[in-house]
């Protein structure tokens, strides 16, 4: 992940403010609304009403939210942040009704995350390589978060950026956060595995998958899929849609590295809350999404 970046709408200004609050997150244990019996006595919502209310949190834009429908509950789950003042929280509510929404609190800030898992730097920030992939017609690429290539042109394997990696050829973020980097140093390495571990597939999570997490400022860490299909409100217009929410912890620096199960690919770190001193919830861009988007494939 790259050291996050929150708000202004030029690379290089959003860049500059991700380094500048990109330190002293704090844990995110969730602290939810008891379901039980929440909507005894509550009219069940349909599909397409849950999908208003969903519309209506998103037009609302509170930064410090993110949220996704869940088909159990029939509710919208909406996690907020340190950040989202109870004013906030009942202008969810008239928005999008009350009875449609599960709120759930997090200690901390949302903050998207730059630093696979080996560190790569880009002219003024640090973010992690996510998976390496090519093309059919055998190119080598790798790809990372799309906050991380955003405004960003030549990549370099070291600090001192005497070693060259290659080039940004495609940045997608906000809505997706996902970007690839085409190498054009012939000289390195370019490893199917992250770490260890060698990848050779890629799919999409289940929820209460168990899955592990690499990044440039933390190393390894593992937790579990909490939720599908989530949209992030990291302020500043920079909202992102389809994200995996996690238990896994990340720190600014692990932003656009992988997570995977197995030898099987999912994500790439986007951002979230917390630190892995007392933990955190997490979001992952899906990365079979950026594999079709780029026609590039793990190996």
């Amino acid at each position: 992940m790259r050291n996050r970046r929150t708000t202004p709408h030029s690379g290089i200004a959003r860049h500059t403010r991700l380094l500048a609050v990109a330190t002293g997150l704090v844990a995110a244990g969730a602290l939810a609304v008891p379901a039980a019996n929440a909507r005894d006595g509550m009219e069940t919502l349909s599909t397409a009403q849950l999908e208003q209310a969903s519309d209506a949190v998103l037009g609302a834009d509170v930064a410090g939210t993110a949220w996704g429908i869940d088909a159990k509950t029939k509710q919208v789950v909406v996690t907020a942040d340190s950040t989202v003042s109870a004013s906030e929280i009942a202008e969810l509510k008239a928005a999008a009704g009350a009875d449609a929404l599960k709120i759930e609190r997090t200690p901390g800030t949302f903050q998207k995350y730059i630093s696979g898992g080996d560190a790569i730097y880009a002219d003024s920030w640090r973010c992690s390589l996510g998976f390496n992939v090519r093309n059919s017609a055998g190119a080598y690429y790798f790809l990372t978060a799309g906050h991380c290539t955003d405004g960003a042109g030549t990549w370099w394997a070291n600090s001192a950026k005497t070693t060259v990696l290659g080039t940004t050829s495609g940045s997608s973020f906000p809505t997706n956060d996902y970007g690839i980097v085409r190498y054009t140093n012939n000289s390195i390495t370019k490893s199917g595995t992250v770490g260890s571990q060698d990848i050779t597939r890629a799919a999409d999570p289940t929820v209460g998958q168990t899955v592990t997490r690499r990044g440039s400022t933390t190393g390894t860490h593992s937790g579990r899929v909490t939720a599908l299909n989530q949209t992030v409100n990291y302020g500043g217009g920079d909202v992102v849609y389809g994200m995996i929410k996690t238990t896994v912890c990340a720190e600014p620096g692990d932003s656009g590295g992988p997570l995977y199960a197995g030898s099987t690919a999912l994500g790439l770190t986007s951002g979230g809350s917390g630190n892995c001193s007392s933990g955190g919830t997490t979001f992952f861009q899906p990365v079979t999404e950026a594999l079709r988007a780029y026609s590039v494939s793990v190996y």
